[in-house]
């Protein structure tokens, strides 16, 4: 499979949010955590921890809360999956950012470190979002990409590779083609001075807006590469039917 060839592109460490309640995927996620919830054959977050280990992520933090004996008794320590695999558990919502923070002790010696969603279904080129990073010294480069908009959080606005403009939850957007926010970063431990310690904090709504108007927030479009929800029964669905796996790196 083409997963399985690895790229070095100088990142051994990953941070993955698996910690969701999955609500608009009830009555299921009252008995199951939606991260192992399968996609052709494999649990979501299984595709997600394939999705970094493939450009040489060697150790992945999984911000967990939910279920997440579940997605503990599966995973266990990683080595059957080829990673070493931490647990951060949260008795308490901490929000995007707030979560990472949590790990900051795994990163603060990196010089830079993958963070994502773990409940999405996406093909991320880490290496053309890593070379980016390093030319603008960004302390955040986020993958996007292009959806026909209807009220989708995260839109962006991009002068070359800079984001000019980070939304979270825009008002007044007509519809449209727009990028949005595709749930992969690659990131600076410089991110953790953006984020404030023991209270809640939102990496979409917060953190990256503040560094989109400090001019240290940066994206890649990913638009043509596969990004597949999951968060309700339709998208669910469809990305059973059409994930077609990761493109060769």
């Amino acid at each position: 499979m083409d997963w399985c060839r690895q790229l070095d592109i100088g990142i051994r460490k990953a941070f993955i949010l698996a910690g969701g309640l999955g609500t608009r995927l009830r009555p299921v996620t009252y008995e199951l955590s939606k991260l192992i919830l399968p996609v052709q054959g494999k649990p979501i977050l299984q595709w997600s921890i394939e999705g970094v280990k493939r450009f040489g992520v060697e150790e992945i933090v999984l911000a967990v809360g939910y279920k997440h004996e579940q997605i503990e008794g599966y995973f266990k320590d990683g080595k059957q999956f080829g990673v070493k695999l931490h647990y951060n558990v949260e008795d308490e919502y901490m929000g995007t950012a707030g979560a990472l923070k949590i790990a900051e002790n795994h990163f603060k010696k990196e010089k830079k470190f993958i963070g994502m969603n773990g409940d999405e279904m996406k093909d991320i080129d880490f290496a053309a979002m890593s070379k980016v990073h390093d030319k603008n010294k960004a302390v955040a480069t986020i993958a996007l990409t292009t959806i026909s908009y209807t009220k989708a959080g995260g839109l962006v606005k991009l002068d070359g590779n800079k984001v000019t403009e980070f939304s979270e939850k825009p008002s007044g957007e007509k519809g449209g083609s727009k990028l949005i926010h595709a749930g992969a970063y690659v990131l600076s431990p410089k991110i953790f001075e953006y984020i404030p310690g023991g209270k809640k904090v939102s990496i979409e709504m917060e953190t990256f807006p503040q560094l989109a108007k400090e001019g240290k927030l940066f994206g890649v479009d990913m638009t043509g590469r596969q990004f597949l929800q999951t968060d309700n029964f339709e998208r669910y669905e469809r990305a059973i039917f059409n994930w077609k796996g990761f493109k060769k790196v």
